[in-house]
């Protein structure tokens, strides 16, 4: 039977494994990212599954090659993490989960907006302190008089705007590629006249290399609506964290909202003592700017029907592999060049 290291595995997440798996794979669950100080944990083993985050660069393959492993899949959609050039150089199909719950993106969206809108964050502060008054920045507009903005009408961008428009927001999208079930749910328009309608614009985009890296830059920021509201749950490559915190400190953005940042590692999945500074002085101002700016550690897919679509996707992944001598989902040897 395949021995499957799978990296990242979160506490809650064990069960899940465990309950997935109906190949009856032999797995080891290892919660630490794979990096290059713990690559050995891979000796004995056939395959590893990844998450976002991991290292799969050519010195990592190099030696899980070294070490037997034949398939290095992730179960993220993305798969930037890995090395295409160097594992089609050591042989090692890489496959990866092209969709899940879209609610669980779209949900997390939504919560970060109607708390930044409602700022519930700055309330629960204040009563959590015994401070039980109720000032001018708790007053706010209700989402049924807001225009929502949404840039990608995918899968998540699709789900999110039937959420806002269950809701009574009046629901704008921009999308290089307009489709037909978006167009019944929400309004296309060109993406200066969407920046400049929004009172709380959303980003569910594909981060590609060379093309659209810090797109939200201050040029995209001056044309947003002056107090409006911005969240990015796609990736912190697409964000120009400087920017964003001058157009914060400026009050032209109202707040932010975000559940990615570039180079999150640094950052995401640690505990800092109070006295210690991050590694990124910009990410530490924004974090400081709490309640305005509303930070998650990238829990987009944590949630349970998100998690049991990764791993049961990733399962079928190996099973395709070991029957039929390639994964459903893997990824096209054009990707490789």
């Amino acid at each position: 039977m395949i021995k499957i290291a799978c990296y990242g595995v979160r506490p809650n997440e064990v069960p899940f494994f465990h309950k997935l798996n109906k190949h009856n794979y032999e797995l080891t669950l290892i919660e630490d990212l794979l990096t290059h100080q713990n690559v050995d944990t891979a000796k004995g083993h056939d395959a590893v599954l990844l998450r976002g985050n991991c290292i799969a660069d050519e010195i990592n393959l190099k030696r899980l090659s070294h070490y037997g492993v034949k398939y290095v899949f992730t179960r993220t959609v993305g798969y930037n993490h890995i090395d295409l050039k160097a594992a089609k150089k050591y042989n090692m199909p890489v496959a990866h989960v092209p969709s899940y719950s879209p609610n669980a993106i779209a949900e997390l969206t939504l919560t970060l907006a109607m708390m930044l809108l409602r700022r519930t964050a700055y309330t629960t502060v204040r009563t959590a302190h015994k401070n039980f008054l109720v000032d001018s920045t708790m007053f706010s507009k209700e989402i049924r008089n807001c225009t929502v903005g949404i840039i990608g009408t995918g899968r998540i961008g699709l789900t999110e705007a039937k959420l806002f428009k269950g809701l009574g927001a009046n629901v704008v999208g921009y999308d290089i590629f307009e489709n037909e079930a978006a167009k019944e749910v929400l309004t296309y328009m060109d993406l200066d006249s969407l920046l400049q309608a929004s009172d709380i614009v959303t980003i569910h985009v594909p981060y590609i290399p060379g093309q659209n890296e810090n797109m939200i830059n201050e040029e995209f920021l001056s044309k947003m609506k002056r107090g409006s509201i911005l969240i990015n749950t796609a990736r912190g490559e697409l964000q120009d964290n400087k920017a964003i915190l001058k157009a914060l400190e400026s009050n032209h953005l109202d707040g932010f909202g975000t559940d990615v940042f570039a180079n999150e590692t640094d950052i995401f999945f640690k505990q800092f003592e109070p006295w210690h500074s991050f590694p990124d002085p910009t990410v530490q101002k924004l974090v400081e700017m709490y309640p305005r700016v509303l930070v998650t550690p990238h829990v987009g897919s944590n949630t349970d029907e998100a998690l049991s679509n990764m791993i049961e996707t990733s399962f079928n992944n190996f099973y395709a592999v070991l029957t039929d001598g390639q994964a459903k989902h893997e990824v096209p040897m054009t990707a490789f060049a």
